[in-house]
């Protein structure tokens, strides 16, 4: 129950009113009109109208003094977190010498009439290494040694990529001159199948590359040859840890092309694959990117020599990821580290904290112990002394935008002709506003950092990972979680596309996992398991006919009630609050029909049919008009399907 607060003026507008003519009767009694026709009477409630108002603010705590009670229990706002994209850089022709592009390259989406651009900046240098082709060899599943054919390749004679009827584990390995980490390898491949070939989108046929202790599956960005059943060409990108070795005397950079087993609906070999030509060379590289503009050495000022000194930061949002803060001295620059609060700090140690969501720098003050001196928590800079600090601005979930939308380059760098990512950029979260501020701070003064309740667990989990969207802790007993144990389900922020979500961005990664993990363990209670993980999906598929209205396009009318579809059967944004799903409620046709008759240039909602569906096969369930889900599941659209016809 909440504390009652005090009304310290509980006078009113009419309460006002009544008061002034009482004192005018005593004070002029010749006034005798006391109607609103009165142009007296109208000052009156003029100005009865303005001090309610003031009254009304007198019994409201400001926004800076809750902010300040706040500060004193220690609490600070979440600062926003950047979204994160892995941005591939093309040559403008095959590699002949090394590419550097270096960390801090700026990219950017397309700028529009409406919208400005969304800058990412790359976290690391990337070298795109040039290669070429080393050595071919063939290996049939079960056998030892490979077979090479380098020569043959090279006298311009043909050979079967795997055995004559190829089975799953039957491999073509490719050799490159070097390793090639982080690169996009392109191969020109002219090849045939005699007879059946199979089907392009859905290859029995995986890329690899040997990352020195295993085969790491490769990203294939385009594959012309429909998986080696006709000449073109396969970009394949090669991952971080790619290393050369040594395979059947041969050192070089190995990919490798291995025939796996797909879906009976879906045809395989029947004959092995004959190649004529194959030729290498790198593309482009990959590397990270984060939603952000890295400021470079800020001077933040001068140091007074005295303990507890702050410092503002001029440009914002701050991301509080990679800041790095320096301190002149006689031998030059030092670095200090950052920490989360000055408790374990000594006085020798070069500690500050960054505030990031109030733009601010601090270092360690000096507290007054029991026995009446002083103890410094945190080293003081010395007097004189400048400082410095290298942060990135940006972050929020503008950052979350979709694939091959950032295809901008800031700045021209040599041999590089374009820019794209891939995959839709993830973990854009927005600053924690005052408002949930508000309704964290009682969770943070009752626990004080301690995991108790299951509040408690989602609390802590927002902090140790603000990219998170979407938290809830199933307590033992409950759902799928024994006696000792909680579960922390975690749904991470995804890009959406006019309310499409990639069912694989909902998987949460796993260093975020680890960090969520190694955080709740380290405030646990003694005895408690902890599981990290997401939540259990149901997809659902709805089929729906509607009649649109007279003379509106009904082109716009399906994509418009596509669009209401994927919001609303939403796991993040949707919802009927538009907040996320919640967690275990069922999807009702009757849901369905009411979102859909709002849909502009809707005129009659004539039918809809709900199935469950896996996002992953894509296999579709039995119709319903009730879809029941878990207690602690979410619901995803996939795949809906929505007929206009007109009267």
């Amino acid at each position: 129950m909440a504390l009652p607060a005090p009304n310290l003026d509980d006078r009113r507008f009419q309460d006002l009113v009544d008061d002034a003519k009482r004192m005018v009767m005593l004070r002029c009694p010749e006034w005798t009109d006391h109607n609103v026709s009165d142009p007296g009477v109208t000052l009156i409630e003029t100005f009865a109208h303005m001090t309610d108002q003031m009254l009304f603010r007198l019994n409201q705590v400001p926004e800076r003094l809750y902010v300040k009670f706040l500060e004193m229990i220690g609490l600070r706002l979440i600062p926003p977190a950047s979204a994160q994209a892995a941005v591939t850089f093309w040559l403008s022709a095959p590699a002949i010498t090394q590419v550097a592009i270096p960390a801090g390259t700026e990219v950017a989406t397309v700028r529009t009439d409406v919208e400005e651009s969304v800058v990412f900046t790359t976290t690391r240098p990337l070298a795109i290494v040039p290669c070429a082709l080393h050595a071919v060899a063939t290996r049939c599943a079960g056998d030892d040694e490979p077979v090479f054919h380098t020569d043959r390749l090279r006298m311009g004679e043909n050979f079967a990529a795997f055995s004559a009827v190829p089975e799953p584990g039957d491999v073509l390995l490719v050799g490159l001159t070097s390793a090639v980490p982080n690169c996009v390898v392109r191969l020109e491949v002219s090849a045939r199948v005699e007879g059946v070939g199979v089907h392009p989108d859905h290859p029995p046929l995986v890329w690899e590359a040997w990352s020195g202790t295993d085969w790491v599956r490769c990203l294939v960005s385009s594959d012309t040859t429909g998986a080696l059943n006709t000449f073109g060409e396969v970009l394949v990108h090669v991952p971080a840890g790619h290393e050369a070795s040594l395979i059947g005397g041969e050192r070089a950079g190995w990919l490798r092309a291995r025939v796996i087993e797909v879906d009976p609906e879906f045809p395989t070999y029947r004959e092995a694959p004959v190649v004529g030509s194959l030729v290498a060379g790198t593309a482009g590289g990959t590397v990270r990117a984060a939603h952000c503009e890295l400021v470079e050495d800020e001077l933040l000022g001068t140091s007074e020599g005295v303990p507890g000194q702050t410092f503002p930061i001029v440009r914002g949002p701050v991301v509080a990821e990679g800041a790095l803060l320096e301190v002149s001295s006689e031998s030059g620059w030092q670095e200090w580290a950052r920490v989360e609060h000055f408790v374990a700090s000594g006085p020798h140690d070069r500690h500050f904290v960054l505030d990031a969501a109030g733009m601010s720098v601090h270092f360690g003050p000096s507290i007054r112990e029991p026995d009446g001196g002083f103890r410094a928590h945190g080293a003081v800079p010395a007097a004189g002394a400048a400082i410095r600090l290298r942060y990135s601005v940006g972050g929020g979930r503008a950052g979350n935008v979709g694939r091959r939308t950032i295809r901008t380059l800031k700045s021209s760098i040599p041999f590089v002709a374009a820019v794209e990512n891939l995959a839709a950029a993830s973990g854009g979260v927005d600053g924690e506003t005052v408002e949930q501020a508000k309704a964290r701070g009682p969770i943070l003064l009752r626990t004080r950092s301690r995991a108790v309740t299951a509040e408690d667990y989602e609390a802590i989990t927002r902090e140790a990972a603000p990219e998170v969207a979407r938290v809830r802790c199933v307590t033992a007993g409950d759902d799928e979680a024994d006696a000792g144990s909680l579960r922390v389900l975690v749904v991470p922020s995804a890009a959406q596309d006019v309310g499409r979500i990639e069912f694989a961005d909902l998987v949460p990664g796993e260093d975020m996992l680890a960090r969520i993990s190694e955080r709740l363990d380290s405030v646990r209670l003694i005895g408690t398991r902890v599981l990290v993980s997401p939540p259990r999906y149901r997809g659902v598929t709805v089929v729906a006919r509607v009649i649109a209205r007279p003379r509106v396009d009904q082109a716009k009318v399906r994509a418009d009630a596509l669009a209401a579809l994927y919001g609303f059967l939403n796991p993040i944004s949707g919802g009927p609050d538009g907040v996320g799903w919640p967690f275990g409620r069922p999807v009702q046709a009757g849901d369905v029909y009411a979102l859909l008759q709002r849909v502009r240039g809707v005129d009659l909602v004539e039918d809809v049919r709900l199935f469950g569906a896996n996002p992953v096969t894509g296999e579709r369930g039995a119709q319903t008009q009730r879809l029941e889900l878990d207690r602690h599941s979410l619901v995803f659209g996939y795949d809906h399907h929505v007929k206009v016809e007109d009267h």
